[in-house]
């Protein structure tokens, strides 16, 4: 079983990834976060999350109320039990300044939300696959 944090305030995004992982070939829970408050919470497991499990990987926008993508993967990447989980920034944005930002940051990869609904779904699926498939994740160690 795989556990995936999703971190979106977009209810319609959150739909569609709801729909990618349950038609997935692979074992996948979703978590879903709804602001950058909540994503730390559930990561460090506190307020409502306190059995939350550790995600194999985060999926994150940027533009998110409270702490925004990069406080969170600031965060993230700033703690020695957090630094390894893998955060997939996805967000709306192709500006240069948010790529280069966030990978300073350390975030393992950029991803901009395609418009359109085939590309999204053909672009999740392949997220899901290397991630969940090809990469080895620290949390299967």
């Amino acid at each position: 079983m795989f556990h995936v944090l999703l971190v979106e305030d977009n209810p319609g995004d959150v739909l569609l990834m709801k729909e990618v992982f349950r038609h997935s070939q692979r074992q996948v829970q979703l978590h879903v976060a709804q602001d950058g408050e909540q994503a730390m919470d559930f990561v460090r497991k506190t307020a409502q999350w306190r059995d939350a499990p550790t995600p194999d990987l985060i999926l994150m926008d940027l533009n998110l109320p409270r702490y925004d993508g990069w406080e969170v993967l600031r965060s993230i990447k700033a703690s020695p039990v957090l630094c390894r989980i893998p955060v997939v920034v996805l967000t709306t944005s192709a500006a240069p300044r948010d790529v280069l930002l966030s990978y300073d940051l350390h975030a393992n990869s950029f991803v901009t939300k395609p418009v359109d609904f085939d590309q999204f779904i053909e672009i999740m699926r392949n997220i899901e696959t290397f991630w969940l498939s090809t990469s080895l994740l620290p949390t299967n160690l």
